[in-house]
């Protein structure tokens, strides 16, 4: 196989590039996450050009200030035209953290420092601490059971009606399942009632659950159903009811209990960081029978909220007045959430899953653990996701670093890196994020997180991806225009092909594949609220279809794809290759993203799982993927 140029070349000193690993145990890695009961172990191989003498791993803390720890790296061998160099990494003695650590290197050339740079290390006068290492010591048992399955994200009130529910109060209904989205806001954030509703309900859901299996899916992640007025319902009315739109609790129990017979399992949508202005602890309209913090200071709940001048001005989620934000670090507060009887409570004990905690930066490090550790009564395997749009390892939300890896929050996130680096890959040949998602984010996650990483390639809250990839940019376009615009069908069949080649990538990396309700179809949009609309039956696209399903097939098939390891070969503009592998196996993805036919040969016999061919030659044509097994460490070329 030909070196590996990556996504970037840098202006080299003379001394050349070096390469770095890191050992958990026996497993070869370029991961710095490290579970606090892991041996730990850093490998080095640096040009023997430099003529080193002494190496000298620094160990700072989080902010890169306090140089905690200085170890002395020891000579192991030469191999080829490097120098070899090894280290413990004293992580029980560091303890449960995040931290940094540069590589100090003398030698004829004076001191120079190792910085991680495209893959391996090149060497600068500069010692910032470009080495990411965390400890992490988790409290609950490795949620495995969903490892190799596959996300089903619902938009409940879009997906299908099944029997029916009762139109609420002030709702309107729209007859036609196929009429567009009636109502949308002249810019973003302008207020909107949200109040038209097309019948979707819990109910159709449990009748689609077959379709849904067919994908290879394992876990369905509902958008939110507790009791409110809009069909988005992240204003929330009643956190202790399903809306009866919905089908109210009973659809809940009998959705979980039915998917639980076909291996899928409900985590629903927590927003627990604001409430609606029209709900039980607000009241602002007087809808419901409790005195809320908007009518009176003596209201129970009047110490979750914040408000400036009583009552008409507090505090919201992005200055939206019918989002008024809660504090659950509220002792009151928090007991409703986490306390005996609580939210949390009432739905594990009706079998959900585990949830995706909304705006996760804006909830404390403590209320999230609280929210884990109550998931953990009813359900030793529960799932706990957060809403994060950057690489949660390192996150810092308003001035806090944040703590979701380190054993006692998180399970995962919402791996945006992923999307914005495939959708950069596929649509403008730009390689920078995609490198960025595969590399850092990837190896900044310890190994239990990765395995059951939310990863996808579209949301409630983006553009549908078949558009993202292949429709008109919506830059300085106004909502008027874009509810209006559908993509040509040149533009489709451009989006269409870039989805396939998103799906092969999204759904052989290490982590869970999420897929949005109708993306398996080939359902179009821009932003919400165009990224909404109904499931197209009877006008899905059947190849689209059928290719998710083959990929789905091949997860279910191939426990590589639970918990193998993950290696990234080569990265450019036109093609991407990365591995998943074990101790006998390796599984490549390889994604032609450039004009020209490729052949991958392999040095021994190999199977393409997408076109079920076996040979040593594969030719992948423009535009098209493949995912090839072959013997761990077989040699390739192309």
């Amino acid at each position: 196989m030909e070196s590996n140029p990556f996504y970037i070349t840098d202006e080299q000193f003379p001394w050349g590039r070096g390469e770095f690993y890191f050992f958990h145990g026996k497993a070869k890695t370029r991961s710095g996450a490290y579970e606090i009961q892991e041996s730990a172990r850093l490998v080095l191989k640096i040009p023997r050009s430099l003529g080193t003498s002494c190496v000298t791993v620094n160990i700072f803390s989080e902010d890169k200030q306090e140089r905690l720890l200085s170890i002395k790296a020891k000579y192991k061998d030469y191999v080829g035209n490097y120098d070899v160099y090894q280290l413990g990494l004293p992580i029980r003695k560091i303890g449960v953290g995040l931290y940094y650590f540069n590589v100090e290197i003398i030698g004829i050339v004076g001191t120079v420092y190792a910085q991680k740079r495209n893959g391996g290390i090149s060497f600068f006068r500069c010692g910032e601490p470009s080495f990411q290492l965390s400890v992490s010591d988790f409290k609950y048992r490795a949620p495995v059971r969903y490892q190799g399955g596959i996300i089903y994200h619902v938009f409940v009130d879009r997906f299908c009606r099944g029997k029916g529910a009762p139109i609420k109060k002030d709702a309107i209904f729209v007859e036609d399942w196929y009429a567009p989205i009636p109502e949308f806001p002249e810019y973003p954030g302008a207020a909107l009632k949200n109040n038209y509703f097309y019948g979707g309900t819990l109910w159709g859901i449990s009748e689609k659950l077959s379709y849904i299996k067919s994908l290879g899916v394992n876990i369905i992640y509902l958008s939110p159903i507790f009791d409110s007025p809009s069909n988005h319902k992240y204003d929330t009315g009643d956190y202790m009811s399903v809306d009866e739109g919905f089908g109210g609790d009973f659809a809940l129990s009998y959705l979980i209990k039915k998917a639980k017979t076909l291996g899928i399992y409900v985590i629903l949508d927590g927003v627990f960081n604001h409430t609606g202005a029209d709900s039980l602890y607000f009241n602002r309209y007087g809808n419901y029978e409790s005195i809320g913090a908007y009518q009176s200071k003596s209201s129970n709940y009047y110490s979750w909220y914040e408000f400036i001048d009583y009552p008409d001005k507090y505090t919201s989620w992005w200055g939206i007045d019918i989002l008024p934000r809660i504090n659950p670090d509220i002792p009151h507060c928090r007991d409703f959430f986490v306390g005996n009887g609580g939210v949390v409570e009432k739905y594990a004990k009706m079998g959900i899953s585990g949830f995706r905690l909304d705006v996760s930066d804006e909830l404390s490090d403590s209320f999230i653990a609280s929210i884990k550790e109550k998931l953990n009564e009813y359900n030793q395997e529960s799932l706990l996701y957060g809403e994060v749009w950057e690489d949660a390892s390192n996150k810092v939300a308003y001035g806090k670093r944040k703590r979701y890896y380190l054993g006692h929050e998180l399970d995962g996130v919402m791996n945006y890196p992923v999307r914005r680096g495939i959708i950069d890959f596929l649509r403008n040949q730009r390689t920078e994020s995609l490198f960025y998602a595969l590399t850092d984010v990837t190896d900044n996650a310890p190994k239990r997180i990765r395995d059951i990483q939310m990863n996808l390639i579209g949301t409630h809250d983006t553009e549908r991806i078949i558009t993202a990839l292949g429709g008109e940019s919506p830059f300085e376009k106004t909502n008027e225009y874009l509810s209006k615009k559908k993509m040509s069908p040149v533009e489709y069949q451009v989006g269409k092909t870039r989805l396939l080649l998103a799906y092969t990538i999204l759904a052989t990396l290490p982590g869970i594949p999420s897929v949005f309700y109708g993306d398996e179809v080939g359902l179009e949009g821009y932003s919400d609220p165009f990224n909404r609309a109904t499931f197209p039956f009877l006008k899905e696209d059947k190849e689209i279809l059928d290719f998710f399903k083959k990929i789905g097939k091949i997860r279910r098939e191939n426990n590589i794809y639970k918990c193998g390891e993950f290696e990234l070969l080569y990265l450019t503009e036109n093609l991407l290759i990365f591995s998943r592998y074990d101790k006998k196996n390796s599984y490549l993805t390889v994604i032609n993203n450039g004009n020209n036919e490729i052949n991958i040969t392999t040095s021994g016999s190999s199977t393409s799982l997408i076109n079920k061919q076996k040979a040593k030659k594969h030719k992948i044509a423009s535009g098209s993927s493949e995912i090839i097994k072959t013997i761990k460490n077989s040699y390739i070329e192309f």
